[in-house]
């Protein structure tokens, strides 16, 4: 798997926002949530979940509403909505890089290819972390895995195929996995890291697969999520220690002379901040 960054790049009139990259596909999410949400859109039982997806370039076509949709169906089992009723989730999702495949590059390009898909996933997981005001129920992380033919006509299973490999690919797809402790254990629980379970995938390729293809890709696509889990435990470590310290006011007595600054009288002593 390429090399994984996690950003929190700490957008205005958000709650939450990240950045988050396989390489050179990279992806942008912000979070907004609970806030007012529109009459015609509100849900008494639980909040809104709204998803906005905007491509590198021209405008959001088909594909982005499409895969907006997805997104919607991956994280709304991952949310505790009902938290919230009468309330908006707003996810504004943002493709950073626009590949040779095309993809990300809206209504001129040719669709979100897998790899890219799984940055944007795991991009507003980061950002949901990072807002840290709507309960989750666990941690989605996704990657994605090849499908690669080889002249004998074997598949090779790769994880994160790069961009130079795309065209070579007789199929690939994003596998999405909900990370909780509440889940049971599979057979590649550790103790570092929770239970899983898969969320969503839509791999395909160009010739027919079997079942045991299904679950080798499966079980490939879980190494590679439980790595993103593990850069994303290690992103956050790294967000509470970088956080401002609060502010700190020092108390002086009377008979002591302020070197300057505000002073305010409460009951005999002064508070210099």
């Amino acid at each position: 798997m390429r090399d994984v960054t996690i950003v929190y790049e700490g957008l205005d009139r958000v709650d939450g926002s990240a950045r988050f990259g396989f390489g050179s596909t990279k992806s942008l999410s912000s979070v907004s949530g609970p806030i007012e949400v529109r009459p015609t859109l509100e849900n008494p039982a639980q909040a809104t979940l709204d998803i906005q997806i905007r491509p590198l370039a021209a405008i959001a076509g088909t594909d982005s509403k499409a895969l907006a949709t997805t997104l919607k169906s991956i994280f709304s089992p991952s949310l505790f909505l009902s938290h919230h009723p009468r309330t908006l989730v707003q996810i504004v999702g943002q493709a950073l890089c626009g590949t040779d495949s095309g993809s990300g590059l809206g209504s001129v390009g040719r669709g979100w290819n897998a790899s890219l898909t799984a940055s944007l996933v795991n991009a507003t997981t980061a950002a949901f972390v990072n807002a840290g005001s709507v309960p989750m129920k666990g941690v989605v992380c996704a990657v994605s895995v090849g499908r690669l033919q080889s002249e004998d006509g074997r598949a090779t299973l790769i994880l994160d195929p790069e961009e130079a490999e795309l065209p070579w690919l007789a199929g690939s797809g994003c596998f999405a996995f909900l990370f909780s402790a509440v889940l049971p254990a599979s057979p590649l629980s550790s103790a570092d890291v929770p239970p899983c379970s898969l969320l969503w995938t839509n791999y395909t390729t160009a010739a027919p697969f079997d079942v045991s293809e299904l679950s080798r890709a499966r079980e490939l696509a879980e190494k590679g999520a439980r790595q993103a889990w593990q850069k994303m435990k290690e992103s956050v470590a790294w967000l509470e220690n970088s956080s401002a310290p609060p502010i700190k006011a020092e108390v002086k007595t009377e008979d002591e002379e302020p070197a300057g600054g505000m002073d305010v009288d409460v009951d005999d002593e002064k508070v210099e901040i």
